[in-house]
């Protein structure tokens, strides 16, 4: 048996999952910490992790899944790494952590970014960077370099979590080009580390690890890493993606026009263009995509929704004696556009495809003599649709067409009311996948290693579970309705 191990390094949890080669079907998976992995906010508006505890959950979950699937240490041809975005992990000489990894979610780089912005100016950012350096790993660091002047004396390498976690296994610092993209310090014009806001920051770019493509033999595990995850020294580490590329990846997004989506606790929209366009007001972000190349731009534009799963699960908690599968049953049995009450999904904190303002949730519309739980219901899968749909009409600005929309069947995805809101809105067909972050990473890893000739060789086994066609109905009306009471909030 050939198998392909892919681990998906969260801020929630980390999962291994073991891709036979040859079926491409999941031959064992695990994830650990059992219950939600822990964020330190030693101050408000910090949220730190320590990477030690990613290491320990992804040897645990390894362990766990080779068992499950059987698989001797030596079956196991490729590794494959997925990661949360924007995070920051210092190393010294002697690739020992220095302080806790600063992730994706913590704010106290914001003024840090945004006074780069304004020094360099926008035109500078925005063509060069294709965002602004905002709250991302550069700034970051930036925080450190004012508030912890001691220990960044002491950095020898800046990582994200994937590059820390591959640099576990390998004992290579490596990063990519998809990966600087992302932490704002890829330059799109030059196609090369952005030495000018190095420079604006005063960063060595020496701090960089070794640049190598996001595809293609990484590092191989040491003898102490593979004794530790039950695998056989040498195996290739082949591919790593931060967690929105690796979800496109998964579903085999990769080419301009194909548009990947998520919708858990927040939903993301993430589409594939060959062109090298930003939003001006960057309401949404683009970054190199994992099989980017500056002779064939390949550029991920991404659109995140704050609130849209948390809103479903808020109306489940506050209706107290219902299911998602009862949840969808009574939005079913109400006409599209919810009968008139319309709800803003707003209500998890201030959204960047609105300028970053926080207008928070709101309903409207409600009639006390004729609406129920069963409109409310309906009006909250609508309203989390029209919020994406009014986030993809900004994508739409930096080329992105609206022709089929891919996404794992899992979690809002699962409700047919989502599905054919969503189609129906949008225009666009959506198919639904069984695949996963870790699976992608997987399939990855085969491509890198070479064990798949092509990434249309790594996807031919991957299983379509279901296709939603945009159907008859007044969708864009009610569109319009949500539409205007957005904007009303806005203004």
């Amino acid at each position: 048996m050939n198998y392909l191990l892919g681990i998906d390094v969260g801020s929630s949890s980390v999962k291994a999952s073991l891709l036979d080669a040859a079926t491409g079907t999941c031959a064992g998976s695990a994830f650990y910490p059992k219950t939600e992995q822990k964020i330190e906010s030693p101050e408000p508006g910090f949220a730190e992790q320590n990477p030690q505890l990613w290491y320990d959950c992804a040897k645990d979950a390894v362990r766990d899944a080779m068992q499950e699937a059987g698989a001797k240490p030596e079956e196991v041809k490729a590794v494959g790494i997925a990661y949360q975005m924007h995070g920051l992990v210092c190393v010294d000489a002697t690739q020992n952590v220095l302080r806790p990894a600063i992730i994706w979610c913590d704010s106290r780089a914001v003024p840090y970014g945004q006074a780069a912005f304004e020094a360099l100016g926008s035109e500078k950012c925005l063509s060069h960077l294709m965002n602004s350096p905002g709250n991302f790993t550069a700034s970051k660091l930036a925080w450190v370099k004012e508030h912890e002047p001691e220990l960044f004396a002491k950095i020898d390498k800046i990582m994200l979590p994937g590059d820390w976690l591959a640099m576990k296994l390998t004992g290579d610092a490596r990063t990519t080009a998809s990966g600087l993209s992302e932490g704002i310090m890829w330059d799109f014009q030059n196609e090369a580390p952005a030495k000018f806001l190095l420079d604006q920051f005063d960063f060595n770019e020496n701090i960089l690890p070794e640049i190598v493509p996001s595809f293609g033999i990484q590092g191989a595990l040491s003898e102490a890493a593979a004794s530790e995850f039950g695998l056989a020294a040498g195996t290739p580490v082949s591919y790593r993606g931060g967690d929105q590329p690796n979800n496109a990846l998964s579903l085999n997004v990769l080419n301009p026009g194909e548009i990947a989506a998520t919708a858990g606790t927040s939903g993301v929209v993430y589409g594939v263009t060959g062109a090298k366009k930003f939003d001006p007001q960057s309401r949404v972000n683009t970054f190199a995509h994992v099989n980017h190349d500056g002779s064939d731009p390949r550029l991920g534009v991404l659109l995140c929704i704050n609130g849209t799963g948390i809103l479903n699960a808020w109306t489940k908690r506050l209706l107290g004696d219902i299911s998602y599968k009862e949840m969808d049953v009574l939005a079913k049995s109400v006409a599209i556009g919810s009968d008139g009450v319309t709800m803003l999904p707003f209500g998890n904190g201030a959204e960047r495809v609105l300028g970053n303002r926080n207008v928070g949730a709101q309903i409207a519309g409600i009639d006390f003599n004729r609406h129920d739980r069963a409109q409310i219901c309906r009006a909250v899968q609508e309203g989390i649709v029209f919020s994406f749909m009014y986030g993809m009409e900004v994508m739409a600005e930096t080329g992105i067409e609206l022709k089929t929309i891919r996404a794992g069947f899992a979690n809002m995805f699962m409700s047919d009311v989502f599905c054919q809101t969503l189609a129906g809105v949008s225009g666009a067909t959506i198919e639904l996948y069984e695949t996963d972050g870790s699976l992608g990473a997987a399939r990855g890893a085969g491509v890198g290693a070479g064990i798949y000739a092509s990434f249309e060789e790594a996807f031919s086994t991957l299983e379509k579970r279901k296709v939603v066609e945009p159907g008859e109905g007044r969708y864009k009306e009610a569109y319009a309705v949500w539409k205007k009471q957005l904007e009303a909030a806005i203004n």
